[in-house]
């Protein structure tokens, strides 16, 4: 099952939802897609989607996916990686009226050269990206949290 999720941000991303109808369309995606599209206004006719789904749906639909296409947003990334799911993201760009910036290039970039998912640079990618995915073993993400946490000890007990 693949799932696609664009977050609660008030832009549309309807490049993407368009670029993953028309690979169903013409069967180069089969099985099972939901996707929640958001605040795009594009309504994909070939797969199931609603605009904003609640926690426990989200939490089914990442647990339940194999694939998990979303957004150059942090923490749908990091959400996905840790339940150790085959992430395509791919960012939203400011010429499209998909955010203000292109700060979501800097964060995949970062997620990439990590080894965490697959960055999808173009949509015009995303049937290669899905290919790869679906034998690539990615690296497991790693929390620092903890180093952090002792970090911070340690310098309170310093002192």
């Amino acid at each position: 099952m693949i799932f696609i999720t664009l977050g609660s941000q008030k832009f549309q991303f309807n490049r993407l939802l368009k670029a993953v109808d028309e690979l169903v369309s013409a069967g180069k995606i089969d099985g099972e897609i939901f996707a929640q599209t958001g605040y795009s206004d594009y309504k994909p006719e070939n797969y199931a989607f609603k605009p904003f789904v609640d926690r426990d749906e989200f939490k089914n639909y990442t647990d339940k996916c194999d694939i998990f296409i979303t957004h150059g947003g942090t923490g749908a990334i990091i959400g996905a990686v840790k339940k150790e799911k085959k992430v395509i993201a791919v960012a939203r760009l400011a010429k499209y009226g998909e955010h203000v910036d292109d700060h979501q290039l800097q964060i995949l970039e970062q997620f990439d050269e990590l080894g965490l998912i697959y960055s999808c640079k173009d949509c015009s990618e995303l049937e290669q990206a899905l290919e790869y995915v679906k034998t690539h073993e990615f690296k497991k993400y790693e929390s620092n949290t903890q180093t952090i946490i002792d970090d911070i000890e340690r310098f309170i007990n310093e002192f």
